[in-house]
Order: C-alpha cells, then structure tokens, then sequence
C-alpha cells in the first residue's frame, strides 16, 4: 500500500492554524491529522468541532480528526457537521466501540480505531472488518514531541497478519515520533499511514519534510 502523511497540526503554530494547515497541503500532505483532546481522557486541552469547521474553508486536504475524548459517541455528529472525513476514536474510551462505529458510518465518514501503547493489538481485532483505519499509537497521547516507542512495532505486525489473514486490507497508522527514521520501521511492520508533527512542521521546508517522509522513491521533488 502507498505510504501516506498526515502532519499533525498539533505542532503547528495555532496563532495562524488556516495558514499553517495550508502549507502542508501545499507541501503534498495527503490529509491533515486533527488532534482533539479534552483534558479528560488525555492531560491536555486543544481545539473543537468549530475550530475545525473554520479550517474546512481553506484546507481541500481529507481531514483525518484523532478524539483523544473519554465520550467520543456524544461529539462525533459535531465533527461530521464541522467537515471531518476520517474520524478514529480510542478503544479505551467510555463510549461503546461499535455504536461508535456504526454512528460513523451512518454519517458518512471513514471509521478508525486507535489503541494507546499499553493496550494489547488484539483487542481491536472484534472490530476489524468494519473499520476503514486502524491507529497504533507510538507514544502516550496527550502531548507532541514524544520519543518513539520502538515497542509498538510488534502490535503493528500483530494487527497487520491479522488483516492478512482475514483477507481484509484497513489502513494502519501510525502517531508519535515519526521521523524519516522511524517511518521506516513502521512501514516493514505494515504501516501505510503515518502521522508527523514536530517533523514536519518545525521543518525548514516542509515540502522537503513531507518528501523525506515519503521517498519510497519520493513522488515529489525534482
């Protein structure tokens, strides 16, 4: 599967969000990872459905909305109304896992689920076949610029044969210290989906960041 980038505008500066959001379209991002959190499920607080509607006015990039939410079932109709394509929410949330999934279907969007480092890969495996992404996280969520958890690579294998041998094919991504080094670990694991924040958005250039990313040989630069 071709990889995919999705800068996580968590790293960008909020002071000028449309601009910064933007620019990674225009770098060759193939979505844009919204990172919401609620100061609840996850120690930090950071943007709402309107915030997100504001950016669906200038950004044409597939908005790819992560809920770090302790009730992602009560919020995903706000987020489906605010223009989100792809919405994942946590498997340890206090929402039911599959009304969540069957409420965002029935929107429209693209279901994902994700699973913070401690949780074991098999616990997603009930809900495969009904899911469009699955998201391992390489790091605690709650806050960017975290180091990598080499450790997760072997629930990402785990998910990825499971998917092979069910025959079915959701894309996994992959959230937290990605880096034009630890990508590709990833992607040998069976990751195709890759969320860069600090990388790319503290990057010089970001066309060039996004490029790094994606040189498999890179599709984009000269």
């Amino acid at each position: 599967m071709a990889i995919k980038i999705s800068p996580s505008i968590l790293a960008s500066d909020f002071s000028v969000l449309g601009s910064e959001a933007l620019s990674v379209q225009e770098a060759g991002a193939d979505m844009l990872h919204i990172d919401v959190m609620d100061g609840h499920f996850v120690p930090n607080i950071t943007l709402g459905a309107p915030i997100v509607k504001c950016l669906r006015k200038r950004v044409s990039l597939p908005f790819d909305v992560h809920l770090m939410i302790s009730e992602p079932l009560k919020y995903i109709p706000d987020f489906a109304s605010a223009g989100a394509d792809l919405i994942t929410f946590h498997l340890e949330s206090d929402s039911d896992p599959g009304e969540c999934i069957s409420l965002i279907k029935s929107l429209g969007m693209t279901p994902g689920v994700a699973l913070k480092p401690g949780t074991p890969g098999e616990e997603v495996f009930p809900y495969l076949e009904k899911l469009g992404m699955v998201l391992v996280m390489t790091v605690e969520p709650g806050f960017g610029g975290q180091k990598f958890m080499d450790s997760q690579l072997s629930k990402i294998r785990l998910i990825k044969k499971e998917c092979e041998k069910r025959g079915i094919a959701p894309d996994i991504q992959v959230d937290g210290g990605i880096t034009d080094e630890t990508l590709p670990l990833c992607a040998e694991a069976g990751a195709n989906v890759f969320v860069a924040g600090s990388y790319i958005f503290k990057a010089a250039d970001r066309k060039t960041a996004v490029c790094s990313l994606k040189s498999f040989p890179c599709q984009l630069c000269p």
